[in-house]
Order: C-alpha cells, then structure tokens, then sequence
C-alpha cells in the first residue's frame, strides 16, 4: 500500500478509536476484518500507531496543538510505529517541519500530567499509593507495550521442550522469572499460527495469570469452580494442575466469552472442564453446589487498570463511577461464590486492578463480613511451586505490578472456610 494511503488508514482508524464507544481491541481487529488487503507489516503499523497514541494521548495531543489539519492525523504522525522512510514519504513539507520540531521537544520539560499519561483521578490514586518516585517508574511501565507471555501445557509438553521447539521456528524465549509453566517473548510474533501451539503445547496467558492459578493450587480428583471464566485462560491452567481429573466448572455470565473457551479447550487435551453460562452470581446452578466444592477462583471483573500496557484505552474509559459501579459487583459476587466451599475449602479473590479499592478494601469488607472465613498467607501457598516469592506479597497477598515484576497488575488475597 502507499505510503500516504497508510498514514490516511491510520488516521481512519484513530478516528474510530478515540471516541471510546467500545474497546480498543474491537475496533482494531472490527477494521482490520473490512480492510483484507492489508498485510502483516501494514497491520502492525497501524495497530501498534493507535496504542502509541492511547498510551500518550495527553502528551500527544498537547503537542499537536502546534500543527494543522485534522487532530486525528497529526497524531498519527507523531504516535508512529511503522516505517520511518515509509511516513516521511507520506508527508507535506509542512508536516515534515512541524515533526521534527515535535520530536526535538524536552520532555523533562513538560507538566507532569503530560509525562504520565493518566486521568488525574487515577493518578491521584495510584501516587497516593506508591509515593511520587513509584508512582513515576510506574507510570512510565504502562506507556510501554507488555511482553508476550506463554504458559506451557504441562499435560503435553515440558517448559524447556517448548522453548527449544520455539527457537527453531526462529522465535526466542527465556523462561519467566516466576511461574515454572511460564517462557516469556520479546515482541509479536504470530504464535498462533505454529504447530505447537494449534497442537495444544502452550497458551497465551500473562505470568502474573499463571500465579492466579498456583494460589487455587487445586489438587487431582477435587471439585473446583473457576467463577468468573471469561474465556478460560485460568480455567485451563487449574484443569492441568489437576491433570484433568475430579470437575473443574468454568462458570461466567457470557456465552460469548465461554463460546471462546471451546477451541482453547479442545487443544488443551483436558477432559475435566464443564462450562456453565449462569444468569447472575445467585443463579439456580450456582446455589445447587453450595457447600460442596473444594476451591473457588473468583477473577472479579473489574477496571483493568493492570492491564495498560496491554488495553491503554482503558485509563480513558473507565471513571470512578463505573470503578465505584464494579466494587458493589465485586462485593456482591465473593459473598456469592464463598457459599460453594465445603468446610476447609480454600476461596481466592483476584483482580487485574491497581487500584486499593478493588482490592484490599473487597479483601477487608470480605474478612469482616464473613467470620466463617480464615484469611492464607500466600507466600505458604505460593512457596509449593516457586522458591523464592520475595517481592510477590504484601501483607499475605498477592500484589504485582508492572514496574516491579514485568508482568500485568495483579491482587489475590486467600481464605480457608472453617471447618
């Protein structure tokens, strides 16, 4: 494609992304599906352009002020990830000048605000949290785009047998820090299309997922509830931990996100998992197992604000209404889901937030409301599969964040039902 006709894509899309009518992701992979005569590069190009801008839209929009013509594509121009020779040859000589005087700018010079790229209620929040030094290292991990994180299937394949089938397909990987399913990949490469992975040997899932998974630790022939599936990345870790035996219920409100589950699940060879559409968190199918299941996983839905690296349209889509809105749902769902434990049953709690609100506060409100409950520390739990979880847990839960540990933002707090 020329190069021009590239940019004009480019802003096109933009212009569909920035009005935050629905997700990022949709919108990009929607267009790509009307524009076939797209190629790889050309694709990557445009879709990496669009999550540059996300990331630093404030910043971004700020110094195009400075220019001419629609926003749209001025910030285009100043987000892109493609090409160099291919953009310069896409500009008028005036957009030439106004690029380069763009790219020579300070950035140490600029307010604050634009340096970290977040809402100010957000960042007030997460600087309250961290202190102003993290909150700036932090802040600057999420305008950065997330590695690419595999979790090796263990009921088909060793993690080092991948990582040397890999290397020979001319992708690299290193074995995660933490998880011992986990090989990490620098860029995008398109693993889905290999034969492993078709074949069952590995998933796409963060490290930080994979840890979610070993807090449940549940064991062979057990009875587990994965309450919140989605489109089932944990519920396949937990299905081979318990090496597909015992009933592993993947439940979750969408049929949609479940019907996403079924091809993931025929490639993972496990015959254990029994997906559940329900209605809301008091479903009948849901209160028939009161009281007989041995581990719950509940990975609330929730902001997502772990995730930017990932999903920047999210700092710009979500408020604190609708993070307030998610915490009564949030609430509502672990007082639901801690009704499934048997007696000495364990209930993990999870979310992809940063935030303190969806966390530990749901953590607290749980612990006081529920005395049926004993809290796990997590290290004791994590310490059955990684050596070394210094760093990993604060106050005896999972805490990570993407500064410090490279993977997304995550929160897990554990609690055993008294026997």
């Amino acid at each position: 494609m020329p190069p021009a006709a590239l940019l004009e894509r480019a802003t096109e899309l933009l212009r569909a992304v920035l009005t935050f009518d629905a997700p990022a992701d949709g919108i990009v992979s929607a267009y790509f599906q009307k524009q076939r005569a797209l190629g790889p590069r050309e694709r990557h190009a445009l879709a990496e352009t669009v999550y540059a801008v996300l990331r630093q839209r404030l910043r971004l929009q700020h110094l195009a002020q400075s220019g001419s013509g629609p926003l749209e594509r001025r910030l285009a121009i100043a987000g892109w990830q493609g090409e160099e020779r291919s953009l310069q040859s896409a500009l008028e000589p005036h957009e030439r000048e106004w690029l380069a005087a763009v790219r020579a700018v300070d950035l140490a010079s600029l307010p604050d605000k634009l340096r970290h790229n977040l809402p100010t209620w957000l960042a007030e929040a997460l600087r309250h949290e961290l202190g102003d030094p993290e909150f700036q290292a932090l802040a600057e991990s999420l305008q950065s785009s997330a590695p690419l994180d595999l979790r090796v299937n263990t009921m088909k394949a060793r993690r080092d047998d991948v990582r040397i089938a890999l290397q020979s397909e001319g992708i690299a990987a290193a074995p995660t820090p933490y998880s011992p399913w986990g090989l990490r990949i620098a860029g995008r490469p398109a693993v889905n299309r290999l034969p492993l992975f078709k074949e069952g040997m590995f998933e796409v899932q963060d490290e930080g997922s994979q840890l979610l998974a070993m807090l449940v630790d549940p064991r062979r022939g057990e009875m587990v509830v994965d309450f919140c599936a989605g489109a089932g990345g944990k519920t396949l870790a937990l299905g081979a931990m318990m090496r597909s035996t015992g009933r592993l219920y993947a439940f979750d409100t969408s049929g949609h996100r479940l019907e996403a589950l079924k091809p993931r699940l025929s490639r993972s060879g496990l015959s254990n998992v029994h997906p559940v559409q329900i209605a809301h968190e008091r479903d009948e199918r849901v209160k028939r197992l009161a009281g007989k299941i041995d581990r719950v996983l509940v990975d609330a839905p929730c902001s997502g604000l772990g995730t930017l690296r990932r999903n920047p349209d999210l700092k710009w889509r979500q408020t604190p209404d609708t993070v307030a809105a998610l915490r009564r749902q949030q609430d509502a769902i672990l007082a639901s889901a801690a009704r499934l434990l048997k007696p000495g049953g364990r209930l993990v709690y999870a979310t992809c937030s940063l935030l303190r609100l969806e966390n530990e506060e749901v953590a607290a409100m749980f612990d006081r409301s529920q005395p049926d409950f004993r809290p796990v520390g997590a290290a004791e739990v994590l310490h059955r599969h990684i050596a070394d979880v210094s760093g990993l847990v604060v106050d005896r839960k999972l805490r990570l964040w993407p500064h410090r540990h490279a993977t997304d933002g995550f929160f897990a707090a554990i609690w055993q039902r008294r026997a």
